[in-house]
């Protein structure tokens, strides 16, 4: 009776870990850091968790950025720097960051919404990109504009495929240039993604038939019951019948992939979390050290990872992370 006690008490995820005999989520070394260098941006989209648009200002300054560059030099084992905003090319920064990361040696990760490259000041933008062989995460909820404008903005769809376009004359998207252009795909509404592998397909055929745009991979990423998606499921009372949907689908093998387990999530700030969504909800890491100036991997691996119920999102279905389904 007190175990089952014990377990009614947790959050939803940790209850499924509980219920499928799963241990207390624990991370491996640290391979990506991931880096919000802040909230500003030039779209204000219905799903976004960053909560991120043109009224933000929280923006990383240099001296932060700089300890991000320090910890990539001192620590060999991170070989990823993923970053993220906002808009993150926004950020005055962010080419800075780019170049002295990829003269390190280190991949490089650019989570582009496409229509900042008709920002001002941002023209050469796909240029620089190239030039520095940066891969390009690009955000395209649909390949019809009815879908794309509904989430991100009248326009929004017209603006992604010139983007687009740019990036495949730059070599971005086809096979021989190394040059990667992967789109990401979130549902519209209180659902989960469908099958990943069948929906890249139908992307790579309708994008390449109306349009002559290619890619190299689409990520299928559900939506967060966070920030801005979280208040609309609440405003249309589906919060709790999302929430049970995440809750059925738990995927017990999607638990050993999760990107928490692989990375530290820096905040514009310098803070740090075990990812992105728990840097949103000002859940800090289970750590003595929790900012950029005091990183230490041996600390952060094998730490254990703050979950809360959100973190179902994750291990719902095929699983869910920055780079697509898991399972």
């Amino acid at each position: 009776m007190d175990g089952e006690k014990e377990v009614s008490a947790l959050n939803r995820f940790d209850a499924q870990l509980a219920a499928h005999a799963l241990p207390p989520l624990r991370a491996r070394q640290v391979t990506t850091l991931q880096v919000n260098v802040g909230k500003v941006c030039n779209q204000t989209c219905a799903h976004c968790h960053v909560d991120a648009g043109p009224h933000r200002t929280e923006s990383m300054t240099r001296d932060t950025a700089e300890h991000v560059i320090r910890v990539l030099r001192e620590n060999e084992s991170i070989r990823t720097l993923d970053i993220t905003g906002g808009a993150p090319e926004l950020n005055a920064n962010f080419r800075w960051l780019a170049i002295q990361a990829r003269s390190l040696g280190r991949h490089v990760i650019d989570r582009c919404n496409l229509t900042v490259f008709f920002v001002e000041g941002q023209r050469d933008l796909p240029t620089f990109l190239a030039e520095h062989r940066v891969e390009v995460v690009a955000s395209l909820p649909c390949y019809t504009s009815e879908n794309v404008d509904k989430q991100r903005g009248k326009g929004v769809f017209n603006q992604s495929l010139d983007a687009l376009k740019k990036l495949n004359d730059l070599g971005y998207g086809r096979d021989d240039s190394g040059l990667v252009l992967n789109l990401v795909y979130n549902p519209l509404g209180a659902s989960l993604p469908p099958p990943q592998a069948k929906l890249e397909a139908d992307y790579k055929r309708e994008l390449k038939a109306k349009f002559d745009i290619v890619f190299n991979h689409l990520f299928t990423i559900t939506n967060m019951p966070i920030s801005r998606f979280e208040t609309d499921l609440v405003a249309h009372g589906k919060h709790d019948v999302y929430m049970d949907t995440l809750t059925a689908a738990f995927n017990s093998s999607a638990v050993n992939d999760v990107m928490c387990r692989d990375l530290i999530s820096v905040g514009w700030d310098g803070q740090l979390f075990d990812c992105d969504f728990n840097q949103m909800l000002d859940l800090p890491l289970m750590t003595s050290s929790v900012n950029i100036a005091d990183f230490s991997t041996r600390e952060f691996s094998n730490r254990l990872i703050r979950t809360d119920s959100h973190c179902l999102g994750c291990t719902a279905g095929a699983g869910s992370s920055c780079g697509g389904v898991l399972k």
